[in-house]
């Protein structure tokens, strides 16, 4: 069931900035590692909705997608009120899940790299195939 649908189009990705805010840095002003799973989320909405899509509306929908997998790799720190860009791709869809890739960057400075899998269930949080607006390529 998990069979790559064929690619009609290259695979969507979308930019997004996001200035480090106050309550997201530790003792030492460095962004907290935990907030780096929050910022590649944010990505992967805005990903979602620069195609035309909301994820408030697919989850009235009754479909969800949940983390299944997600690595981060650090590079360099980010400081308080420092403008970041966050590159998020899709680099891998099935008609079940979505692998991402993203590249958190101040300037050229690489930042943090990461990677994550989620996997699209229903209200009842079983397995479910991916709506056919939502598969790269689809009208």
């Amino acid at each position: 069931m998990d069979q790559e649908p064929p690619q009609h189009a290259a695979l969507p990705q979308h930019a997004i900035t996001i200035r480090v805010r106050y309550p997201e840095v530790d003792a030492m002003g460095y962004l907290h590692h935990s907030r780096y799973l929050q910022y590649f989320e944010i990505g992967r909405v805005e990903l979602l909705r620069s195609r035309g899509h909301s994820y408030a509306d697919l989850e009235r929908q009754g479909v969800f997608f949940v983390v299944t997998k997600a690595e981060i790799r650090f590079k360099a720190p980010a400081r308080y009120d420092e403008e970041l860009t966050l590159l998020t791709k899709l680099v891998r869809a099935t008609h079940v899940r979505y692998d991402h890739a993203y590249e958190l960057r101040r300037g050229d400075t690489l930042l943090a790299e990461g990677t994550t899998t989620i996997a699209c269930v229903g209200r009842d949080g079983q397995i479910r195939q991916i709506p056919e607006s939502l598969v790269p390529g689809s009208a």
